[in-house]
């Protein structure tokens, strides 16, 4: 369970929820992920270096260059859950769910599945 509580704990800062969103569907270099977030580089690797200990991100090396991953589909539905859940608690409906609403407003005889 301490396992457990020192991944929560990770996913708590907002740098590093932005980094592991950054790398949901994509590996970044640390550059590239420093300007996905809008942080310097040296303060990016620091939260990647925690991440990396706490096993939610893996890296690979290609040249002098460090590419960022997520670690595996559990951390990935893990960070997805965890944003598509925090997108309901705002106004209207949330991005997640806006495909599935147009469609049904352009087209409502048509079905959508839930996911």
């Amino acid at each position: 369970m301490n396992l457990v509580v020192e991944i929560f704990r990770m996913l708590a800062d907002p740098t590093r929820i932005t980094i592991l969103w950054a790398l949901v569907d994509r590996e970044l270099s640390v550059n590239e992920i420093a300007a996905v977030v809008g942080k310097p580089g040296p303060s990016v690797s620091q939260h990647l270096a925690k991440l990396r200990m706490a096993r939610l991100v893996r890296t690979r090396r290609d040249g002098t260059q460090v590419f960022y991953r997520i670690e595996n589909e559990h951390v990935r539905q893990l960070v997805t859950d965890a944003v598509f859940n925090a997108e309901h608690a705002g106004p209207g409906v949330p991005p997640h769910h806006r495909a599935e609403s147009e469609i049904r407003l352009l087209h409502p005889s048509e079905r959508v599945e839930e996911a």
